[in-house]
């Protein structure tokens, strides 16, 4: 008889819940009991996204939420724990990543067409995952009670059955109406998968968990489910916000980072190590006052770098952008909007002029370039002079390739990556890189701010330990029995 793993789903009754949060959890929990554990979500909406090794020896993509799960399992993070990954490029349109790679076909179905071609290619990667780990940690989306969606939602519900997991319905009780949220989405969801849900969450309660009585035993008469956990509010727990979550809450204090928040952001996880260290203040801008004091600017990744370049103009932040007296970086889009041009002859993002605050010409290109690659720091001048020579990491998702603008001086090339290539370049005190993720890196944070974020590892273990804190005793185990 082949092996079949046990699994663990993690349902909430909104988006933002804390399912992401609480399957990494899991996924270190169970790790540290000595079992082989996989992640899986059938699909993620989110252009926060991660280079993973992919189908026959490509690089692919998938959400930054189960790459750190993987992490947190102490696995290699791979394709086929997010088979689907859709990347918001406008209000009515995404983005489709099959397996890791784009699909231009998919991504022009209609939704519920889509679905039906999606389900299958992601179920198969689930039975694979499950045949090979002892435990697959699963991640819902949004609710399981969306009631319009329900025919076509393959990725709480087709997920649920497929796997025959044991779920648990996790709300966030700071928004108030949890045992409205828990018994009306316990409610709704179809019997079968409904009789899977073996515990309820509640999360980010301040306060004494006493005072909560009777309403766990009142919702359990009702539904006949526990309220297995009370989990305090953690905001310190140092993993990123859950996909798609906009944490703008300005942190620290000291040096005033100032992150312009344009609509389309992406890969804004990779900021999480800033909010952590001491004498730095990270702040979202979003309007030229927000910019204000600020002693760096840095414009982050952007899905869509033309209508972000647009949106940024129509906010009255580029000329607030160009008066900045301090350091500026870009990195990705934001190198791309730092430019004088971006050129589109394919269609994939869009023409603009840009800021002109670097003498280089972006062309979008229809392949997207993916890569996981050794960086390195030419020598660099000014307010970058720290980083110069430091060695490091970072991963590259790009349409657009770079180069000088033949009618300028050409700046001072600034970073390579592992074949040599020039992915970055300093004009002054501005500085716009390719590499995402390299504040992520213990030798980067040394050369700019002296000191480095607390390990990735030890923050799985924190998240791990709290579970195993504040989940009813035997609870968590009980679960793969």
């Amino acid at each position: 008889m082949s092996h079949r793993g046990k699994a663990v789903m993690v349902l909430g009754t909104t988006s933002g819940a804390g399912k992401s949060w609480l399957a990494t959890a899991l996924c270190r929990w169970y790790a540290r009991q000595g079992l082989k554990v996989a992640p899986f979500k059938a699909q993620n909406m989110s252009n926060n996204a991660r280079v993973v090794p992919g189908l026959a020896d490509r690089m692919g993509e998938i959400g930054s939420a189960q790459y750190f799960q993987a992490l947190a399992a102490r696995r290699v993070p791979e394709v086929r724990m997010n088979p689907v990954l859709l990347k918001p490029e406008a209000d009515t349109h995404s983005q489709v990543v099959m397996l890791g790679e784009v699909d231009t076909t998919l991504s022009d179905l209609p939704w519920r067409e889509r679905s039906a071609r999606l389900w299958p290619r992601a179920e198969a990667a689930l039975h694979e995952l499950m045949a090979e780990n002892d435990v697959v940690v699963i991640e819902g989306a949004g609710s399981p009670a969306e009631i319009n969606l329900a025919a076509s939602d393959y990725v709480n519900l087709g997920t649920a059955r497929a796997s025959r997991a044991a779920c648990l319905l996790v709300t966030d009780i700071d928004r108030g109406g949890a045992f409205a949220h828990l018994y009306g989405t316990h409610q709704l969801m179809p019997a079968d998968v409904r009789a899977q849900i073996r515990g309820f969450v509640l999360n980010r309660f301040r306060g004494d968990a006493g005072l909560l009585s009777p309403g766990p035993e009142q919702l359990q008469l009702l539904t006949d489910v526990p309220t297995i956990a009370t989990l305090p509010m953690w905001h310190g727990h140092g993993l990123p916000e859950e996909d798609g979550v906009f944490d703008d809450r300005s942190t620290g204090a000291g040096l005033h980072i100032a992150i312009v928040a344009y609509p389309r952001i992406s890969n804004l996880d990779e900021f999480q190590p800033l909010r952590q260290l001491p004498g730095v203040r990270l702040s979202w801008a979003r309007e030229p006052q927000d910019l204000t004091g600020a002693d760096w600017i840095i414009l982050p990744g952007s899905k869509s770098t033309a209508a972000d370049l647009a949106w940024l103009r129509a906010q009255k932040l580029d000329a607030a952008i160009n008066a900045h007296a301090g350091p500026v970086l870009g990195i990705c889009g934001g190198l791309q909007m730092l430019g004088e041009a971006l050129i589109d002859t394919v269609g994939v993002d869009g023409n603009a002029p840009g800021l002109g605050l670097l003498p280089l010409v972006t062309v979008f290109e229809a392949q997207k370039l993916l890569l996981d690659t050794a960086v390195a720091f030419d020598p660099l001048t000014g307010p970058w002079a720290p980083l110069s020579l430091v060695q490091a990491r970072g991963y590259e998702i790009r349409h657009g390739r770079t180069r000088a603008h033949p009618a300028f001086e050409a700046p001072r090339v600034a970073l390579r990556n592992a074949a040599g290539e020039a992915i970055g370049w300093q004009a002054g005190q501005v500085l716009g890189v390719y590499a995402h993720g390299l504040f992520e890196q213990p030798a980067v944070l040394q050369a700019l701010f002296g000191q480095a974020a607390r390990p990735l590892d030890a923050v799985f273990d924190g998240l791990a330990d709290f579970i195993d804190l504040h989940f009813q005793p035997g609870k968590i185990a009980s679960l793969i029995d």
